[in-house]
């Protein structure tokens, strides 16, 4: 039975300090801290921030000792650096570990440097296991290595052994505190081990029936044990159906069988089948925050959600970003000499030069609708072989559509602006035919790019942007140079 050892607390004498007498995990924000948005109210963060500056410790240790640890790790970032120093070093003897885990890359790492090795080394010993294997992950090698010889044995064989996993699978995330019964027990022998906090995890949502090997043979959600009888069979009450994950399946994955299964929370187990730890929701919706938020960004050419950190220095920040924007330009370069080839027909009829970025625009801004749709589809895996030649059409489609459309628009625009139904008549064409390619460019871009293993999200953005443009402008300068001159 993989579990830490947690027995319960006594009650607190009325003489003990309320805050420390609260459970780390239901701490919650003093009176007036939240607004109606539950974000931290930026006149709480004044007064903090007078307080701090004033050096009124005690004050300060009053006012933020008693935040919930998210609340306490949002105000550490609202804070510059001085500040947030001051903060952590007067709640050093009662920090909250579980506020590291919370907080972006580099006002973690100004904490850390606050706490020192010793302070970093207790919090890896209260975290839960999956957020300490996260905080040493997140720490240098040789910080790490300081740290972790400050630890017992046990506590550094499991983050070591959540650190061999690789940093995007389920080993990585999953939680070594769980609860394991025999399959042999009743609810009655269930429940007096439950009260009795020898083994069991601070909270916990499901119960594992396990096998003499520590194979998971069913889970039994907590409310059917309450409502069961004693000398029921646990084993009676368990679902068989149980859903186990392998500890390298990716992440992503785990997401995505949570969802579908509406889990709370899953098994993980080694090769051999042997139950090694839990994956709960709680960290599966991390997980999706943290990919809804990398694809997003990549598309924006992003790199991570590390690089669009509002902490990160000027020049870091410049030289993350400054590669991709390399990327882009040489695919300007390549729309550019597009736009070269009819330099003379550009010259002779100045109205090609003022209409042609609309008619590229307009492409883009079509391509990337169909880009993200067919991105997320993916991700959601609502898009597969079954019915991809049918959401091709459909988009297709879509963009013949919208293309005629906007073709008549602007062909009406253009013809009152320049007076000539000729030129309305070439940008029209123009028009519908990138619409079109852009639609079949926003779909099969990506399918192409998962299909050799590239994320889409990372370069398809890039590849659509060269395509709509290119096609825009060959087609319209094109049409214009045979039709109008």
């Amino acid at each position: 039975m993989t579990s830490v050892e947690a027995p319960p607390a006594p009650p607190a004498p009325p003489s003990q300090d309320p805050v420390s007498a609260q459970p780390r995990s239901t701490r919650r924000a003093v009176a007036g801290a939240l607004d109606e948005h539950f974000e931290l109210d930026p006149g709480f963060i004044y007064r903090a921030t007078a307080l701090i500056r004033a050096g009124q410790t005690d004050q300060v240790r009053t006012m933020v000792g008693d935040l919930h640890y998210a609340d306490m790790a949002n105000l550490l970032e609202r804070l510059n650096v001085a500040d947030r120093r001051a903060v952590v070093d007067v709640m050093r003897d009662g920090f909250n570990p579980d506020v590291l885990p919370e907080l972006t890359a580099e006002v973690r790492d100004e904490v850390i440097d606050v706490l020192g090795f010793e302070d970093i080394a207790l919090a890896l010993r209260e975290l839960d296991s999956d957020d300490a294997v996260y905080l040493a992950g997140k720490l240098d090698p040789e910080e790490r290595t300081k740290v972790l010889a400050r630890l017992p044995a046990d506590n550094r064989v499991l983050i070591e052994q959540g650190l061999a996993y690789g940093e995007h699978t389920a080993g990585r995330i999953m939680q070594r505190e769980l609860v394991a019964v025999p399959n042999y027990w009743t609810v009655g022998e269930t429940i007096d081990y439950l009260r009795s906090g020898r083994r069991t995890p601070e909270k916990f949502y499901v119960v594992f029936v396990v096998d003499p090997k520590h194979r998971p043979q069913g889970v039994v959600e907590l409310h059917r044990i309450l409502k069961s009888k004693r000398i029921e069979r646990i084993s009676d009450l368990a679902d068989p159906e149980i859903e186990v994950i392998a500890t390298d399946m990716d992440r992503e994955e785990v997401a995505f069988l949570f969802r579908q299964r509406n889990l709370t929370a899953a098994p993980v187990v080694d090769k051999s089948g042997r139950l090694l730890g839990q994956i709960t929701i709680d960290d599966v919706v991390d997980v999706i925050d943290e990919e809804a938020s990398e694809d997003i960004l990549k598309m924006a050419g992003v790199r991570s959600t590390e690089d669009s950190s509002l902490y990160r220095s000027i020049m870091t920040t410049a030289h993350s970003r400054f590669i991709w924007l390399v990327i882009n330009l040489f695919t300007a370069f390549l729309a550019s000499s597009v736009i070269g080839l009819f330099e003379a027909s550009i010259a002779k009829l100045s109205a090609l030069a003022v209409l042609m970025p609309i008619c590229a625009s307009m492409g883009g801004n079509a391509g990337t609708q169909t880009l993200a749709t067919v991105i997320r589809s993916l991700a959601t895996r609502e898009l597969n072989a079954s019915n991809i030649f049918r959401v091709m059409w459909k988009e297709t489609f879509i963009g013949s559509i919208n293309g005629i459309l906007f073709a008549a628009i602007t062909g009406v625009f253009a013809y009152f602006w320049f007076d000539d139904m000729l030129l309305g008549v070439v940008i029209g064409l123009a028009m519908v035919t990138n619409m079109v390619a852009a639609g079949i460019a926003g779909m099969t871009i990506p399918l192409v790019l998962d299909k050799f293993g590239a994320d889409p999200a990372d370069s398809a953005v890039v590849f659509l942007t060269t395509v709509t443009d290119c096609v825009g402008f060959f087609t319209f300068l094109g049409l214009a140079t045979w039709i109008l001159l």
